[in-house]
């Protein structure tokens, strides 16, 4: 079957409340400079590590946070579940890209929050992420997700229940996701990646998901 995605635009959409999915937000080369980074931040101390669920399962998405450490279901400064070192910085190149993102869905006017959480997750492709609230943070400020390499089909839900009503939208390599507002607490997950979708020239077998948010935490 050959591929025709190419040959159709992707827009700007609404998915809800509050939560706004920008297509093709960050050019090739932003996306190539973010995923070196990321390979760097990813490596030992506090790096990229297996999730266990409180039940002593596994989850299939591998993760490493920046500036706290998230672990089912708090924040550290330490990677309490991992090796045991102290968290890495938020970069501010990364603080300052949760702004830009804010400003690109809603507004300059709506640019001036203190992202302080990186949560970087790692699908390979069988992975895949239940349906969950973003809720361990103490802000109610949007989050930002961005999208690197394989595309995958992003669940978005409601804010009462784990079920239907949802929509499933694609997320392809460079796309933007932030959800705010009356949609923070919404339910979403990945039930599916699309394995070999990635760029060729960015080099990524796999799917890297970067979340930005705001802790509420203080110092």
């Amino acid at each position: 079957m050959v591929d025709m995605s190419g040959l159709f635009s992707r827009d700007r959409s609404a998915v809800g409340p509050g939560a706004v999915h920008l297509p093709d937000w960050l050019d090739p080369g932003e996306q190539r400079a973010l995923l070196d980074h990321c390979r760097a931040w990813a490596k030992p101390p506090a790096g990229l590590r297996e999730v266990l669920t409180p039940g002593g399962g596994r989850m299939s998405v591998r993760q490493f946070g920046l500036g706290w450490h998230w672990f089912p279901y708090g924040y550290a400064r330490t990677a309490v579940d991992g090796d045991g070192a102290p968290v890495k910085p938020m970069p501010s190149r990364l603080a300052q890209l949760g702004r830009r993102a804010v400003a690109a869905a809603f507004g300059d006017e709506n640019a001036g929050y203190e992202y302080d959480i990186a949560l970087i997750n790692f699908y390979d492709a069988t992975a895949r992420m239940g349906m969950h609230q973003d809720r361990d943070e103490r802000s109610d400020a949007p989050v930002v997700s961005l999208s690197l390499g394989d595309s995958c089909v992003f669940r978005f839900g409601n804010t009462e229940t784990r079920t239907k009503p949802y929509t499933d939208i694609e997320l392809q390599s460079g796309d933007l996701f932030v959800f705010g507002g009356s949609s923070r607490l919404a339910y979403h997950g990945v039930p599916r990646i699309h394995a070999g979708t990635a760029p060729a020239e960015l080099g990524l077998t796999g799917r890297l998901n970067i979340t930005l948010r705001v802790s509420g935490l203080g110092a």
